[in-house]
């Protein structure tokens, strides 16, 4: 038999380089350079959160308080990565939070997940991992567990990143649509918009003449101040009767939601919805409703206006509830429909989109 000559060059599949600074294949491939990518970028950028199990665990034992549990999941793929306030790293955990802290729910933990595009700079993931760690730790929540896939290039745009949370609702507390009734009024924690313009401005490099930075920020806090200030619970149930965060599709998408699911009309006052300028004056420049446009660090409350001013009152004292304003009513005319009172004095029936106005802002 002939000699046969084995020449590495001609492999199929080469032995990655460890010295590599972008994402290879092997880096999923549950080997060392998997394990190396999570012990030397992911759980120094988590920190001392990821220690009831961390990411290189595939579950996480938690202490789980007496009461209800809340889980929630969500997946980000938004572009750009980076965007004026933040990115993909600090919007999929304060969205997560949120999305608990909407049923009244104080989070235990986050699971992350990771899509990763073959090519990626590791020194580009590394900076979304330290964001992530640096949000769940303002937040005071443990990013616990978490995975990593790694797709041929071409098969993903840069990285995705899934996140779950579970969280404790506090006995007593029973917020839902269900609960929702005519003569509710209707609140923001502030402005409305800033996130969905601030992707807008730099994915389309428009200069809208000033900066406007995402709104992205974790409201568990907020509520449970909100809850507090209310200080109905148990048999009797609060007076917060529902809570929304208005990502997708903007304050519209979320009152119309509440309106169709509680079977209720709902009348906003536009001219009492906080708008910030820069926003208004960029929705216009490119013919989008600013009350359609994402928002990632706002909620809209349904309160009994017996406890509204107190609510109120506890919002504006709370950093992410500085701009709180009443903006309509619930009401039990036009049932599962939300209108406007514009600025014209006219009435308006508020629609969603059929779709997105702007799509991948979170």
């Amino acid at each position: 038999m002939p000699e046969v000559t084995i020449d590495p060059a001609d492999w199929v599949c080469p032995l990655p380089l460890r010295e590599t600074k972008r994402i290879i294949m092997g880096h999923g491939g549950g080997g060392i350079l998997s394990e190396e990518l999570i012990e030397n970028l992911f759980l120094p950028a988590f920190g001392s959160g990821s220690g009831a199990g961390g990411p290189s665990r595939d579950s996480a034992v938690l202490t789980v308080p007496a009461g209800r549990i809340a889980l929630s999941t969500d997946s980000y793929v938004v572009q750009p990565l980076f965007f004026p306030g933040g990115n993909i790293g600090d919007l999929a955990v304060n969205g997560t939070i949120n999305d608990l802290a909407m049923s009244g729910a104080q989070p235990l933990g986050l699971t992350a997940g990771f899509i990763l595009e073959e090519g990626l700079e590791l020194e580009l993931l590394g900076r979304i991992a330290q964001t992530m760690g640096k949000a769940a730790d303002h937040a005071g929540v443990g990013i616990v567990t978490g995975d990593t896939k790694v797709v041929g290039k071409g098969s993903a745009d840069q990285l995705f990143v899934n996140t779950a949370g579970v969280g404790v609702i506090p006995d007593g507390v029973d917020i839902g649509p269900d609960r929702v009734r005519p003569g509710d009024d209707v609140v923001v924690s502030g402005n409305v918009g800033e996130h969905g313009v601030a992707i807008m401005s730099v994915r389309e490099g428009i200069d809208f003449g000033t900066v406007v930075t995402t709104d992205s920020a974790p409201l568990h806090g907020l509520v449970a101040a909100m809850l507090a200030a209310d200080g109905l619970t148990g048999t009797r149930g609060g007076r917060i009767h529902a809570l929304r965060d208005p990502t997708r599709g903007g304050l519209v998408a979320s009152v119309v939601e509440i309106a169709r699911s509680a079977g209720v009309g709902i009348a906003l006052d536009e001219g009492a919805i906080p708008v910030p300028e820069a926003v208004a004056s960029a929705c216009g420049f490119l013919g989008l409703d600013p009350l359609q446009v994402a928002n990632e660090g706002k909620l809209v409350a349904f309160v009994d206006p017996a406890a509204t001013e107190a609510v109120l009152a506890a919002m504006r004292q709370h950093p992410e509830g500085a701009g709180a304003a009443v903006i309509g009513r619930v009401v039990a005319e036009h049932p599962g429909m939300a209108v406007g009172r514009t600025s014209f004095g006219t009435t308006r029936v508020i629609e969603r989109e059929l779709g997105e106005q702007l799509p991948r802002i979170c």
